[in-house]
């Protein structure tokens, strides 16, 4: 066979020829002379591999890169191509001396992957699995289940090879039990899913918990019933139901499921009634209530099929046999026909449908029941759910008392939600209702005896009893039971209770509050008077009476005419009991001893009185206070009863001070006249308690009150007076008041005085600041100031414009210098040094107040008729700290003047200050 031209070596090729001459066995020579050669042909470097690889049959380099060459050159080609023998082949060559390498090994064993060769794929795997050591199997088992998942490999030979990788690896069970479930293998898939489960070290590499490979493990066994055999279903899903309880429901409906695909209907039925008596949850019940009563619909529905069919085969099996020949031979002998005639007689099951429409109605009838029994299962001790459950039986007395029964044996009244003795009572009323009157005394007798965790739930039975015996006429009964039950226990019980330990409520019954009540109440109605006073004393000794009861006392005492004996009962439950409980039992004795002696016993009342204000506290003191000199008004003295008002408006608290004050003023008006409310108003003006708003409220009324009384200028003293307690930013009703009072009987001067406080006051309450820039506080001028405070946002000043428009020339000073100071150029935050008036009308003291000259007829000769209006300063919040400063500038000034003997001069703030300045 000649040889190509093209494979000889060329002139080229001579240069590493010449070299491997001389070292055939050199890696670098040869790997040289294949990288020179990469662009060459295939088949050229496949010569050079070849004479490389004979001469180097060791070189994991060169065999490497040859057999990637050689899978390159098959890419693209049919996997029937012979290049692909050729590359098997250069693999099987390789592996005679790489047999140790598993990266060779890898790329032989996906080229046969990908070439569909199974047989030889698998014993190819088998082969490297024996020839590489086992550290390096893992990289052989990858590609090898790779394979063996593939699609036409036999199921038989990729199990296989699962159980050998199982006994490399036991930890990857889960891809053998994934592998059985796609190969629908369901046998051996539950088995080794059972083994899982059985493990305890087993942990799962998917993240899988046991919870959920114990629900795969259920819906596996129960979707392939008839499939898988040699494994106690039952017993393994009732083992999951113990285990996970979050999943109950879901397991029981699995395992009914279980026996309904093996046809065992009657099975699944037992699975689903005990399922559902033995949840403790609604949700649980719920999943396996509604799977039940799809079960019967769909077994139902089955039935009437069948029987629709039936029915239409009779019908045809009727017609053929009236076309049939009167002589042919009787068939009673044949045992074919006889079976299906035996099929068709009326026992037969498929004509049960009447008996599973029943059962079917009864399931749903009886979901209420088994509902309440799932809430009961979760606390037995809960009273209501039993009531409900009674209720559900309403119309069936016999069940109703199998449920009371179980009901009163079940719950344990110191675990019991809800009231225990209600169960009791409601049994014995269900004998009551049906004239069993015999029984609910029996029933009545053992409830008294249950040990219940209050005394209260034990004297309400007791209290029932009594009742069901009124309403059936034994009154003699009822009250022979309220002695029973009132009766205190012995010193022998006592003594043997406390050896016990354990207290019943039967002890401490005879101090039950309830069970007194209801005893009064019948001895009242049925008994005598002494013996309703015993009761009514009884209470009283065991310290358990309440005011209404001393109150209910009393009153069945003057009911019968024994009133010095009520009045004690009175005295005895003020001394019982403490504010605010005593406070029904004072009113309603003082009212009662007012209304029997009236002026008789004046001065025991009195007493009383007295006593009565003294113990109240304030909060509750003004009814009495008013009582009592309701008392002095109709029996006793007047300025008794101005005496009482008067203390009583000094007891009682702040905010009821003014409603007090009132009355004290609308009771001395009317009894004394209105002069007499001077001295009242005063007071109240001038009192400590009383708060502002109160106080201007009272000043108000005071001020229309001399108003009325023509006393213009005491009125006008009493404004100014309330002014100091009036912000005109919130109390614009009373400057509104002293507005109209001025307009109707003020002048000029007066209304002036009233703008004047008014600002004086809204500067004292305001709390606004405004912030000037620098360069302002450096020139305080007013007109500077002024636009300031208009840039600023502060409205200009009422009174500022009103007094603009009074005195339009600057004022002329008679007791200082007669230097005129313009406008301009006058100093901020200093008054004018004209008449330096210290006193308001009221002769208050107002450092901030604008002073007005002191105007007199004389003045005004000497000034031809001229006023003197003073200049008015710029709110102290405008200059910050030059108010200070020169507040400390006056003192010293006045403190060098004293010491010159200057302090009788009255200088205006303008000239002491030149002063000052020419002294330094």
């Amino acid at each position: 066979m000649s040889i190509p031209s093209e494979l000889y070596p060329s002139q080229d090729d001579l240069l590493y020829e010449e070299e491997l001459l001389r070292n055939p066995f050199s890696l670098k020579l040869w790997w040289r002379y294949l990288i020179a050669r990469t662009e060459s042909p295939f088949k050229k470097r496949a010569v050079i591999y070849e004479r490389a690889l004979k001469a180097l049959p060791g070189s994991y380099k060169l065999w490497h890169a040859y057999l990637r060459e050689r899978l390159e050159l098959v890419r693209n080609l049919p996997i029937s191509h012979a290049q692909y023998q050729t590359l098997n082949n250069t693999f099987e060559r390789a592996l005679v001396t790489m047999h140790k390498m598993p990266r060779i090994w890898i790329m032989y064993l996906t080229s046969l992957t990908e070439q569909k060769l199974v047989t030889r794929t698998r014993r190819t795997f088998d082969r490297a699995l024996c020839a590489l050591p086992v550290t390096q199997h893992e990289r052989i088992w990858e590609p090898y289940l790779v394979f063996v998942s593939q699609r036409g490999v036999p199921i038989e030979t990729s199990l296989r090879v699962y159980r050998r990788y199982l006994k490399y690896d036991p930890g990857h069970i889960e891809n053998l039990i994934e592998f059985l479930l796609n190969s629908r293998l369901w046998q051996e898939a539950a088995e080794r899913l059972a083994g899982v489960l059985n493990d305890d070290r087993f942990y799962s590499i998917k993240g899988k918990t046991k919870h959920r490979l114990w629900l795969e493990l259920c819906d596996l066994l129960t979707q392939h019933a008839t499939e898988i055999s040699g494994l106690n279903v039952d017993a393994i899903i009732r083992g999951g139901i113990r285990k996970f309880t979050d999943e109950v429901g879901r397991l029981w409906t699995s395992l009914a499921d279980y026996y309904i695909r093996r046809q065992l209907l009657e099975k699944a039925r037992d699975i689903f009634e005990e399922g559902m008596t033995t949840v403790v949850t609604v949700r649980d019940f719920s999943v396996i209530f509604d799977a039940y009563s799809q079960f019967e619909e769909s077994v139902l529905a089955l039935r009437m099929e069948t029987m629709t069919e039936s029915e239409d085969e009779e019908e045809d099996g009727e017609t053929e046999n009236g076309i049939e020949d009167e002589d042919e031979e009787d068939d009673r002998l044949d045992v074919g026909k006889l079976e299906e005639k035996l099929k068709k007689f009326w026992i037969s099951d498929y004509k049960d449908v009447n008996l599973r429409i029943a059962r079917f109605e009864h399931l749903m009838d009886r979901r209420p029941e088994l509902a309440n029994s799932v809430l009961l299962r979760q606390n037995p001790h809960n009273v209501e759910q039993w009531h409900r459950r009674v209720k559900i039986f309403e119309g069936n007395p016999t069940k109703q008392i199998l449920t009371y029964t179980e009901a009163v044996r079940t719950i344990d009244p110191m675990k019991a939600v809800g009231k225990p003795h209600t169960l009791w009572v409601a049994f014995a009323k269900l004998y009551e209702s049906h004239k069993d009157i015999g029984n609910a005394r029996v029933i009545f007798d053992k409830a008294v005896q249950v040990n219940y965790k209050a005394v209260d739930n034990l004297a309400s039975v007791w209290c029932e009893w009594a009742e069901m015996e009124l309403r059936h006429k034994n009154f003699k009964g009822a009250l022979e039971l309220m002695r029973r039950a009132t009766a205190e226990p012995s010193v022998e019980v006592k003594r043997r209770v406390a050896a016990d330990g354990n207290e019943p409520v039967q002890i401490k019954l005879h101090k039950s509050l309830r069970l007194w009540t209801f005893y009064v109440d019948l001895e009242e109605s049925l008994g005598t008077l002494e013996s309703t006073r015993a009761v009514y004393e009884r209470i009283l000794d065991l310290r358990i009476a309440t005011p209404q009861i001393i109150i209910n006392y009393a009153m069945l005492l003057e009911d019968n005419k024994y009133f010095e004996d009520a009045f004690k009962v009175y005295e005895r439950g003020v001394k019982i009991f403490k504010y605010p409980h005593v406070k029904d039992i004072w009113v309603t004795y003082l009212s009662k001893f007012v209304k029997r002696y009236g002026k008789s016993k004046l001065e025991r009342a009195r007493e009383l009185f007295e006593h009565a204000v003294e113990m109240a506290p304030a909060e509750v003191v003004k009814p009495l206070y008013i009582q009592y000199a309701k008392l002095e008004e109709d029996y006793g003295l007047a300025k008794r009863a101005m005496r009482v008002y008067d203390q009583g408006t000094k007891a009682v608290p702040s905010n009821e001070k003014l409603s007090m004050y009132e009355i004290y003023i609308a009771r001395a008006a009317e009894i004394f006249g209105v002069p007499k409310t001077r001295e009242i108003y005063e007071q109240a003006i001038v009192s400590d308690g009383l708060p502002e708003k109160d106080a201007m409220k009272m000043c108000i009324k005071y001020a229309e009150l001399e108003k009325s009384l023509g006393e213009i200028d005491r009125a006008r003293k009493i404004y100014v007076y309330a002014s100091w307690l009036a912000d005109p930013r919130s109390d614009g009703d009373f400057w509104n008041k002293w507005h109209e009072f001025e307009v109707q009987h003020g002048n000029e001067d007066t209304f002036r005085d009233m703008l004047r406080i008014k600002r004086s006051v809204s500067a004292r309450h305001s709390q606004t600041h405004v912030m000037l820039p620098e360069y302002l506080m450096q020139k305080p001028t007013v007109d500077e100031a002024m636009d300031a405070l208009k840039k600023a946002g502060v409205p200009e000043d009422e009174m500022a414009a009103l007094e603009r428009q009074l005195a339009p020339a600057a004022p002329k000073t008679t007791t200082t210098t007669t230097t005129t100071l313009d406008s301009g150029n006058r100093k901020l935050g200093f008054v004018s040094g004209g008449v330096q008036s210290s006193e308001t009308a009221s002769g208050i003291q107002n450092q901030e107040e604008i002073e007005l000259p002191e105007s007199d007829d004389d003045d005004d000769d000497d000034d031809d008729g001229k006023v003197e209006i003073s200049q008015k300063d710029v709110p102290e919040a405008v200059f910050g700290g030059l108010v200070r400063k020169r507040d400390e500038e006056e003192e010293e000034q006045v403190k060098k003047d004293n010491e010159n003997g200057d302090a009788g001069s009255r200088l205006g703030a303008l000239e002491r200050i030149k002063r000052m300045r020419q002294g330094n």
